[in-house]
């Protein structure tokens, strides 16, 4: 059973829920709707009753000089008043026993006694003693009325039974339940109907992003689901797939991008090993000079290469998350002595340290460090010999923030959103000068996001640079 429901499709089983729940509703509400016709049916009929035998009875009992005495001679006149055509009155004595029976005509209601016990319960003065009896292929509706000697007196000298059939209230009940099921089902197919409907229109959104999933699987990232209601929650799921898929795009073609840079990259050192190899298997070792100049240069490609290589694998490692070794460290000797080295880089150029605040941070140094070291050497290569570079940090909203200034050639607007990306260098004239792989930065924003923190970076031509890492501030 369970495997059945579970291999429905989602339409279907919702329709059925629905369409289970809608007659549950509706099955109570025609049941609780026939019971109150049913108690209004039984209520009036017992207040009509009760209302017509009042005025009878107080004209007989009320108006005796001894009512206990003349009960007995007055009880036959009394049960034949409050009889009619659709009700029999029965008399009885403080003692239970039937005086009268108004019953004379045919057409009239035949009338049994009830029970000695509920006799005794109306002779203890109850007036509100109703009981349902079979009498032959009828149901009778039985009202016990006590006979009292004044109004609100407690002493009781007889009872009267007003019988009446329930003959029209029966035959009133069953039509208005054949109406009330009749209408129940009419609900419940219009109600099915309608909400298959709605759960299908519904649903729709979701077979669009099957479709597009599978589409999607084959390599088909340009596929786009419309959003028709972008304020329910299937809406909102279509639109954060399309988001998603737009990322995927991007992704992919990034990634893309990134293998034919990296294959170009790569390209080049390699001609140019092979090149070299070439020749020396033509016999250039033969020539000393030649074989020293072409070793050289193939010894400078392959430390390229390698270099670029290490790159990948920072980049890939701290993007991963794994390579992060978190201590807590002091800040201001951290960078004094990041400061040092950075010195022995700098060559003449100024190099002037900021002093923050003297703290201690959860953070992976060697990674702060390596970030900071490429960009020192970003800022080396783009700073003449007489510029000034400028390394400080600063604790500010919650953030621990590293940066690096220079005052040197400054980064073109145009090639600011996309210094992150790998293997991207800008103009062509700056990519042949340094010679560089481009993957500094893109290694410098691994680092700061494997810390859950972000890279900015300023910059305006012929004014210079300035880089900021910023990470959470964190202790434990």
């Amino acid at each position: 059973m369970k495997q059945w429901w579970h291999n429905l499709p989602l339409r279907q089983r919702l329709a059925v829920l629905y369409s289970g729940l809608l007659a549950l509703l509706l099955g109570l509400l025609g049941f609780g709707f026939y019971i109150d016709i049913q108690q209004f049916l039984f209520s009036s009929t017992e207040l009509r009753i009760r209302a017509q035998a009042k005025p009878v009875i107080e004209q007989y009992v009320f108006t005796s000089a001894d009512p206990v005495i003349h009960l007995p001679r007055i009880a036959q006149q009394l049960s034949r008043d409050l009889t009619s055509r659709d009700t029999t009155a029965l008399v009885f004595d403080r003692d239970g026993r039937l005086l009268a029976d108004g019953r004379k005509l045919p057409e009239e209601p035949v009338a049994i006694p009830v029970s000695a016990d509920y006799l005794a319960l109306a002779l203890s003065g109850d007036n509100n003693v109703t009981i349902i009896q079979p009498v032959g292929e009828q149901r009778m509706l039985s009202l016990l009325i006590p006979l009292r000697t004044a109004p609100a007196s407690s002493e009781i000298l007889g009872v009267v039974q007003m019988t009446t059939p329930l003959t029209m209230i029966e035959i009133t009940l069953q039509r208005q339940g054949f109406t009330i099921l009749f209408g129940v089902i009419i609900m419940l197919v219009v109600g099915v109907i309608v909400g298959y409907w709605l759960t299908s229109s519904t649903l729709r959104p979701l077979n669009d992003l099957i479709v597009a999933c599978r589409n999607i699987a084959q390599g088909n990232l340009r596929q786009r689901v419309p959003v028709v209601a972008p304020y329910d929650e299937v809406g909102q799921l279509t639109a954060a797939f399309a988001e998603m898929v737009e990322q995927l795009e991007k992704n992919f073609q990034a990634q893309q991008r990134f293998i034919a840079d990296a294959a170009h990259e790569m390209r080049t050192p390699l001609t140019a090993l092979r090149s070299g190899l070439e020749v020396l298997l033509r016999g250039a070792q033969d020539d000393p000079q030649t074989a020293f100049r072409l070793i050289q240069s193939m010894h400078c490609d392959v430390v390229r290469l390698c270099g670029v290589s290490e790159q990948l694998l920072d980049r890939a490692r701290y993007e991963s998350g794994r390579a992060l070794m978190l201590r807590l460290v002091a800040i201001a000797e951290m960078m004094d002595e990041f400061a040092a080295q950075a010195r022995l880089l700098v060559g003449e150029r100024t190099l002037i340290v900021a002093h923050g605040p003297a703290v201690s941070v959860l953070i992976d140094s060697d990674g702060i460090k390596q970030a900071l070291f490429h960009l020192i050497d970003n800022a080396i290569q783009h700073t003449t010999p007489q510029g000034e570079i400028r390394l400080g940090w600063s604790v500010e909203r919650g953030m621990v923030q590293f940066w690096v200034a220079d005052n040197g050639e400054g980064i073109a607007e145009a090639d600011l959103p996309h210094v992150f990306t790998p293997f991207y260098r800008g103009s062509r004239s700056r990519s042949r000068r340094t010679g560089r792989a481009g993957l500094g930065l893109t290694l410098v924003q691994s680092v700061a996001r494997a810390h859950s923190g972000e890279v900015t970076i300023t910059s305006r031509l012929g004014e210079g640079t300035q880089v900021v890492i910023a990470i959470p501030y964190r202790v434990e």
